[in-house]
């Protein structure tokens, strides 16, 4: 059974999520976000299997630099942002001056691809492929729970203005991906509270169930 923590990380309170499986000491996070040092200490005893970035904004990588060296993890990201990592330009660091210094980090161990299927932790996440608020945002589905990253919030979605964002790519993966789950599949997002799939087909204004 997973077990989930979240973490409301840096300036934009993004967050992060650490899961746990059966197996004790063992552990994997998703969006390690800025100022990470709440999330250092929960981790301080356990072994992390990986790192996964549903998109590589700074405000979701910037603690991975610090963890990466501290427990020796690999990370994983879609390719389309794998050289965003290590430039502060292209994540978009340098467009926040006003609450991030410069992030860069880096490269990836691994990419993440759609259709893929990931096991850690005695359990299996499917990766989906989620572009519109980002080229390389990806999902993560572990049984009931999903990981949309900036894609779907509680009656929200994510912003389409920034490099790389396309609102109808966005429309195009909450409908044609996400919106096809099950009503019970808990939504886990970047930013806020979570919800379900059911709720947003229902009640989410910016993208109606069709």
């Amino acid at each position: 059974m997973l077990k989930i923590d979240s973490f409301a990380l840096g300036p934009l309170q993004t967050n992060a999520y650490l899961l746990q499986g059966d197996e004790a000491g063992r552990a994997v996070i998703i969006d390690p976000g800025s100022n990470p040092a709440a999330l250092i200490r929960r981790i301080e005893h356990l072994e992390i299997e990986a790192i996964l970035l549903t998109h590589a904004h700074f405000d979701h990588i910037g603690g991975v630099d610090q963890i990466r060296k501290l427990k020796n993890c690999p990370v994983y990201v879609h390719p389309i942002e794998a050289q965003w990592l290590s430039s502060p330009k292209l994540n978009g660091s340098l467009m926040w001056t006003d609450v991030t210094e410069p992030v860069a980090t880096d490269d990836a161990e691994f990419d993440l691809g759609q259709g893929q299927t990931l096991s850690f932790l005695g359990e299996s996440f499917k990766v989906y492929h989620t572009p519109g608020h980002s080229p390389g945002s990806v999902s993560f589905l572990c049984g009931k729970h999903l990981f949309s990253g900036d894609v779907l919030f509680r009656q929200g979605v994510g912003r389409t203005d920034l490099p790389g964002g396309r609102e109808n790519d966005l429309i195009d993966s909450i409908r044609g991906t996400l919106y096809r789950f099950e009503d019970d599949v808990v939504v886990y997002p970047g930013h806020g509270p979570r919800t379900t799939i059911g709720y947003e087909r229902s009640h989410n204004p910016y993208v109606p169930g069709a």
